[in-house]
């Protein structure tokens, strides 16, 4: 199996206690299968606290109840994992394992990055010198099953390179070379499947205004946006490079790749409208791409919302 990592993917390191913010509030945390097989071998005070704080959720899963102000029952006063320090972090939950990494499995290839939803990897992202890169690498690993369409998967390969390419053409300005980028997955979307962008009315800001909110400092964020130009700058190409790595391909499982694209378009607007800092990319990310209520909210409204069509997101390009 290969697989693809951004090249700066390997650098990164979780400051714990010291991190401005903590991944262990504001979430529920699902308890994976795996991970509670193995709860049932433990014994004493932390097998106890880990059953007085399991709980259902609306859809049925198994979460960790969450204590006052919405943190992990095992996140102690030093902004630490109690369940980490009593059975190390290999039994901790999938999901706390994994943060902030993301995984998307293509059959033979398994693709993997950070979110910005962690503040030390926006931080990251945004203080590269050079458009993001990737490399791959090669696992002693079976490929994953699945029903891909390979003919698909690879027209996707071919065009995502192209997208990378639009992105980082430094002769062209960059306002223009995100409508060049729109317009190229408009050409792409006809040869998958048809796309009717709707009526919503849902005006522009609004679309920001997430119904399950996680920290309020991203309310202030939205109320207080001043629409200005998208800057021409490297940090603006990293936010639409981190968006097409992450989602472009995925449009192989649903043949929606115009709302990936606008997705890319829309994260640099986030910037350009909310703070172009690593900090506003941070508090957007776990507000929106992790939380699946706001997540599945944002993509019926890139189809939806006229706000959010092709020629609306053009005119503010432009």
């Amino acid at each position: 199996m290969i697989l693809r990592i951004p090249t700066f993917y390997k650098d990164f390191k979780c400051i714990a206690g010291a991190c401005p913010d903590s991944c262990c509030q504001g979430w529920e945390v699902d308890a994976d299968s795996a991970s509670l097989e193995y709860y049932k071998t433990l014994s004493g005070d932390i097998k106890e606290r880990i059953d007085s704080v399991l709980d259902k959720d609306e859809f049925g899963n198994t979460i960790f109840r969450l204590a006052d102000k919405k943190r992990c029952p095992f996140l102690n006063h030093e902004n630490l994992c109690d369940m980490h320090i009593a059975i190390g972090g290999e039994h901790t939950p999938y999901t706390c394992r994994m943060f902030p990494r993301f995984v998307n499995e293509f059959g033979a290839t398994r693709e993997m990055s950070l979110s910005f939803s962690c503040p030390v990897a926006a931080d990251m992202m945004f203080h590269l010198d050079e458009p993001m890169d990737f490399c791959d690498e090669f696992l002693d690993e079976l490929p994953c099953l699945n029903e891909i369409d390979a003919q698909t998967y690879f027209y996707l390969v071919k065009a995502r390179k192209e997208a990378f390419e639009i992105i980082r053409d430094r002769e062209v300005p960059f306002n223009k070379r995100l409508i060049k980028l729109l317009d190229f997955a408009v050409d792409l979307q006809k040869n998958l499947d048809d796309y009717l962008e709707g009526e919503d009315g849902t005006p522009f800001f609004d679309v920001f205004k997430n119904p399950e909110l996680i920290n309020p400092e991203w309310t202030e964020k939205v109320n207080h946006a001043v629409v200005k130009p998208v800057s021409d700058n490297m940090f603006n190409v990293n936010i639409a490079s981190y968006f097409i790595f992450r989602y472009f391909l995925t449009a192989v499982f649903d043949y929606d790749v115009l709302s990936k694209v606008k997705m890319a378009v829309i994260g640099v607007l986030i910037s350009s409208y909310f703070g172009e800092d690593a900090w506003t990319m941070h508090l957007w990310s776990k507000e929106t791409e992790h939380s699946q209520y706001n997540m599945d909210r944002l993509k019926r409204l890139l189809k939806e919302c006229k706000a959010l069509s092709v020629c609306e997101l053009k005119k503010r390009l432009s």
